[in-house]
């Protein structure tokens, strides 16, 4: 029997065969690429303020001592802000869960990287570096905030209390300087993985490359 016009429902239309599927996945909201955005900008200033503040030239060469200072507290007491205003958010909570799982293919992930074998490695939506990453930040922030206050408020904590947190503040400022360059350094040799943080969308077949346990 053949078909007259008209006679295919309205679902048949809409419903693209399997070879007509998008090209590109969305991986992140609006609102989580603006959360990553604000924290970027906050730690740029808190870490770049910090490097003028310890390195004599640089403090010569931009001088203003005080206006550097206040960006420093400022960008500093700042930077948990955008992540507790992302809470409110569900897709972000549902990242931040998914960053702080670790399975047995994280492990694999992480052992591959060591090993520095080639192919793939198994990672669902974030890999395993991206989730070490975000868990060391996390912890870093804090120990850094609680430890800038301890500096800020002299007339309220002891002399040895701030000696001690002078010491942890400058020595993991340095180290979390050194893990955001290796993070910059990881994005800048995958295009694609910027272009999901900038556009929110990713090309499929990069995702099933790269994040084959992902399922958008």
């Amino acid at each position: 029997m053949t078909s007259t016009p008209g006679s295919a429902g309205p679902t048949a239309a809409a419903t693209p065969p399997p070879s007509e599927a998008p090209s590109r996945v969305r991986r992140f909201t609006r609102a989580e690429r603006w959360i990553h955005r604000t924290t970027a900008a906050l730690m740029a200033v808190c870490l770049l303020s910090a490097a003028c503040l310890y390195v004599p030239q640089l403090a010569q060469l931009v001088g203003r001592r005080y206006l550097v200072v206040t960006a420093h507290q400022w960008s500093g007491l700042l930077l948990p802000v955008p992540f507790l205003l992302g809470l409110a958010f569900r897709a972000f909570r549902a990242d931040l869960r998914r960053l702080n799982r670790f399975g047995p293919h994280d492990r694999d992930w992480l052992w591959a990287a060591l090993m520095r074998r080639k192919g793939r490695r198994p990672a669902a939506k974030f890999n395993a570096g991206q989730k070490s990453y975000a868990a060391w930040l996390a912890g870093a922030v804090l120990v850094l905030l609680g430890t800038g206050l301890l500096m800020w408020f002299t007339d309220l904590t002891p002399l040895a209390w701030r000696t001690a947190a002078t010491f942890v503040h400058d020595w993991l400022a340095l180290a979390t300087a050194v893990v955001v360059a290796g993070h910059i350094g990881m994005a800048l040799g995958s295009p694609e993985a910027r272009r999901g943080l900038r556009t929110g969308t990713v090309d499929r077949e990069w995702a099933k490359r790269e994040h084959p346990l992902w399922k958008p």
